[in-house]
């Protein structure tokens, strides 16, 4: 790997999403210190399009291959630019050689065979995309300490907690404590939750994302998928994890030693914090991004979350202490309810209800294979389209 004060060459999977975007803020901020090799887009061609004009990477990827043609012939000027298309093409840019970090930002179980690919190569991961962990923890920590890279946690949790451990590798984690905005929809009974629309749902008080994960979040299933992240990334047992919410989304996490001291990471809600931390590490590196003010943020609350009204975060950890693929079924099932009520199909309660059948009904494996996840997740997909279909 390049040392710090050299230029970082960077990956960008997912760059016209949520994260993708702001990583390229990042990028635009540090001058002379990140250089694009890669881009991809699973189907905003034309936004891609964009930012390979502007960052001029050797090669852009569209996930949708029908986009293909329009993409090439945007690009047709700038023939220094390779234009490929599929997941195959995908899972092979991320292993070229002068790649020294991958950024994850794909949307759900598409990120795990590029991820899975960039490690076998070497690449340090700078990891968006919970739901690898979530499908493969086992597997994915497995690798990382065989091929010895770094794996750098994105979400702004998993970032504090992070952040929090940085010297204290010797002080042995009590426990950690994951805080929750609590969505739009804090404070409402499970009865209540039985009207919730579309509209609202995708409302967040606090955090700009993009429309799955801000259903996600909604639901609370976005802090349960955190949970079996937060696992495997700290090796923590399933007993050591509490998750609080914290409506003013100030306080990241926390992380409590076992003398009872808490450490932990405010910030503002402000995702290009993390992404930089993750690029820039083990360097803090100066920026211009507004700052936090406790005159701004006189009161800071916390409470537990309510299971009763928002059954997805028990039925993760479910998930996490049942272990094998059972979190891969979770992460399936929870992605085809959250399309289906995005068009329409399901209301948000019964988002849950379909996790809970997938869960009972979907083939159990205690020690699965990668293509066993792979197989678990088609199934998955099957009966859950089933369920949503009847």
């Amino acid at each position: 790997m390049v040392e710090n004060s050299k230029v970082k060459t960077l990956a960008l999977l997912g760059a016209t999403g949520s994260i993708g975007t702001q990583a390229l803020e990042v990028v635009r901020q540090q001058p002379g210190r990140f250089r694009v090799a890669v881009l991809s887009a699973q189907r905003q061609w034309e936004l891609l399009a964009q930012q390979a004009r502007e960052f001029r990477p050797a090669v852009v990827v569209i996930g949708d291959d029908s986009f293909y043609q329009p993409l090439k012939a945007a690009l047709a000027d700038q023939p220094e630019t390779e234009v490929l298309a599929g997941t195959a093409a995908l899972a092979e840019v991320v292993t070229r050689p002068e790649i020294d970090i991958v950024l994850t930002a794909l949307m759900g179980y598409a990120g795990l065979l590029p991820t899975v690919a960039a490690i076998r190569a070497g690449k340090d991961i700078a990891l968006a995309n919970k739901e690898t962990l979530v499908v493969a923890g086992e597997l994915i920590t497995s690798l990382i300490k065989k091929h010895n890279v770094r794996l750098l946690p994105v979400d702004s949790e998993h970032s504090a907690i992070f952040q929090c451990l940085v010297g204290e590798e010797q002080n042995p984690i009590e426990k950690i404590i994951l805080t929750a905005s609590g969505g739009p929809f804090r404070g409402r009974s499970a009865q209540q939750m039985e009207a919730v629309t579309k509209a609202q749902a995708l409302k967040h008080p606090n955090w700009d994302m993009g429309a799955k994960i801000t259903i996600d979040s909604a639901s609370l299933m976005n802090k349960g998928l955190e949970v079996i992240e937060a696992k495997w990334l700290f090796g923590l047992t399933n007993e050591q994890i509490e998750v609080v919410v914290h409506p003013q989304s100030i306080v990241h996490s926390l992380v409590q030693f076992e003398d009872g001291s808490l450490k932990a990471q405010l910030g503002l809600p402000d995702m290009k914090l993390p992404i930089q931390y993750a690029l820039g590490y083990p360097q803090r590196l100066a920026n211009t991004f507004p700052r936090f003010s406790f005159l701004d943020y006189p009161t800071l609350t916390f409470e537990a979350p309510d299971r009763v009204a928002f059954p997805n975060l028990e039925l993760a950890f479910g998930a996490m202490r049942r272990g094998g693929n059972a979190p891969c079924v979770l992460n399936a099932a929870n992605e085809v309810a959250v399309a289906a009520f995005l068009r329409d199909q399901v209301g948000f309660r019964q988002m849950s209800d379909v996790v809970s059948e997938c869960l009972a009904r979907v083939s159990y494996l205690a020690e699965p294979l990668l293509a066993d996840l792979v197989a678990t997740d088609a199934e998955t997909r099957r009966v859950a389209a089933e369920l949503i279909k009847n």
